[in-house]
C-alpha cells in the first residue's frame, strides 16, 4: 500500500451514472439514474427529466421542501429498501456559509448526492520524545466502519450549528473534552473527496482542526460511539495509514493532511507528495 491509495479509494465514482439534482435552479446534488426513475413517481415533489431531477417549483420554502423530501425518502425506505432516516438534519447549500435551500436527513444525503460537511479534530500531545496523536477506535456496532480507527473527535455538520458549536458538542460527547480546552482548537483547512456508496454519491468536505491537549489529559467517550483511545507516536500513526486499512476510509485523508502540514511527509522522501496535496482537495463542482 501507499498513502496515495487512500486518495484513490475515496475518489472512486462514475458521474455518467448520475444526473444533477436542482433546487430553485441551483445544482445542489446528483441523483443516480435508477433513483431518479423512482423519484418520478412523486410528481408533486420532483420533476424528473433526462437531464436532471428538479425539486417542484411550487415548493418555495426551505421547511416545506425539507418535509416533502423526507416524506419521499421514508416511502423509498419502506418500499425499496433505501437508507432509513436517522433523525439528524444536514443543511443543503450550493456553497458552505450561504443560506440553506432546505435540509435533508443524514441517512439519505448520498441518495441525493448532497455535499455533506463535517469536523475532524487531530488531538495531539507534544512530548520530548516526539509528538503523539490520540486515536479512537470506533464502536463495533457503528453502521459505518465498525471497529476502525478514527480521529480523537469527528462528526457530521448538522443544521443549526456553526462549525465551532458542533466541534464543542462532538468534543464533549466523543472525548469528554472540557469546553475551554475545545475552544483552543485551531482551524487548519479542509479536505474534500467524492466517492460512490451503495445508494449514491458522497461529495464530502471535512473541516480540519488541530487541538493540542495537555500531557495529563486522557479522552473518555461518553456517547458510546468510541470503544477506547490510544495515544500513538505520530510516526506509528503514519505507518498505519501508509501500510494498512485500519483507519476509517476518510480519516486517512485527514491524517495525511496533518502529516504534510507538520512536516512528517517531505517532498524529498515522498514521491507522491504533490499528488497527495492535490488529491486532498478533490470533489465535484
Amino acid at each position: 500500500m501507499a498513502y496515495f491509495d487512500h486518495i484513490i479509494a475515496c475518489n472512486k465514482h462514475d458521474l455518467s451514472r448520475f444526473r444533477p439534482f436542482l433546487v430553485d435552479g441551483a445544482a445542489v446534488g446528483r441523483v443516480r439514474h435508477d433513483v431518479a426513475h423512482r423519484l418520478a413517481q412523486y410528481p408533486e415533489v420532483f420533476r424528473v427529466t433526462r437531464d436532471g431531477v428538479l425539486l417542484h417549483p411550487l415548493l418555495t420554502q426551505p421547511d416545506e421542501r425539507t418535509e416533502a423530501v423526507c416524506s419521499v425518502a421514508a416511502d423509498l425506505n419502506r418500499d425499496w429498501g433505501t437508507p432509513a432516516l436517522r433523525g439528524e438534519m444536514y443543511r443543503v447549500v450550493a456553497q458552505f456559509g450561504t443560506a440553506p435551500v432546505m435540509s435533508v436527513d443524514r441517512g439519505v444525503v448520498s441518495l441525493f448526492g448532497i455535499r455533506a460537511f463535517g469536523v475532524h479534530v487531530n488531538g495531539f500531545v507534544r512530548r520530548p520524545e516526539g509528538d503523539a496523536l490520540w486515536i479512537g477506535r470506533r464502536a463495533a456496532n457503528k453502521t459505518v466502519a465498525p471497529g476502525a480507527l478514527d480521529n480523537m473527535v469527528a462528526g457530521g455538520q448538522p443544521s443549526g450549528l456553526t462549525l465551532f458549536e458542533n466541534l464543542r458538542k462532538e468534543a464533549a460527547e466523543e472525548a469528554d473534552i472540557p469546553a475551554a480546552l475545545a475552544a483552543t482548537a485551531r482551524p487548519v483547512g479542509a479536505v474534500s473527496y467524492c466517492m460512490e456508496d451503495e445508494w449514491g454519491l458522497k461529495p464530502d468536505v471535512m473541516y480540519c482542526f488541530d487541538l493540542e491537549v495537555p500531557a495529563d489529559f486522557v479522552p473518555r467517550n461518553t456517547d458510546g460511539e468510541i470503544e477506547d483511545f490510544t495515544l500513538m507516536p505520530v510516526e506509528e500513526v503514519a505507518r498505519l495509514v501508509r501500510d494498512t486499512n485500519r483507519f476509517k476510509f476518510n480519516v486517512n485523508l485527514v491524517i495525511i493532511d496533518f502529516l504534510i502540514r507538520h512536516g512528517y511527509l517531505s517532498p524529498d522522501t515522498e514521491p507522491t507528495y504533490l499528488d497527495l496535496i492535490a488529491g486532498l482537495r478533490r470533489g465535484v463542482g
